[in-house]
């Protein structure tokens, strides 16, 4: 029996949901919409995804702490936004699937062909 990949569809709202949450916490849970992907999907890609930004949220954190005083790295906030904005444009656009167009239900009135006209009438 042939195993179908699962679909992770999402409109819109939810595509926008998504974003917010990794660009209103700054970044700090940037990971979870690609452990939710992970667990629904399953996939090794989506398992990928979140661990390397899981690895980024442990390399970052130490890296803010560590150079916590004065007036900051320049290089660390330039991965920090590069990130997010690289994230919420991934999220937007590139991670989910387009939801399935709906199919007329059982109920639908049938659609009449299209009339061919005469070719002797012409």
């Amino acid at each position: 029996m042939e195993r179908r990949p699962k679909r992770l569809e999402a409109g819109w709202w939810q595509r926008i949901g998504w974003a917010v949450l990794a660009l209103g916490s700054c970044g700090l849970l940037i990971w979870v919409p690609f452990l939710y992907a992970a667990i629904r999907r399953g996939r090794g890609s989506d398992w990928g995804a979140f661990a390397t930004l899981v690895f980024y949220e442990c390399v970052t954190l130490p890296w803010a702490a560590v150079r916590g005083d004065g007036a900051g790295d320049p290089f660390l906030g330039l991965v920090v936004v590069l990130t997010i904005l690289l994230t919420a444009g991934l999220l937007l656009f590139g991670f989910f699937d387009n939801p399935t167009p709906k199919q007329p239900g059982y109920g639908a009135a049938p659609v009449p062909p299209t009339a061919q006209g005469n070719p002797y009438l012409r």
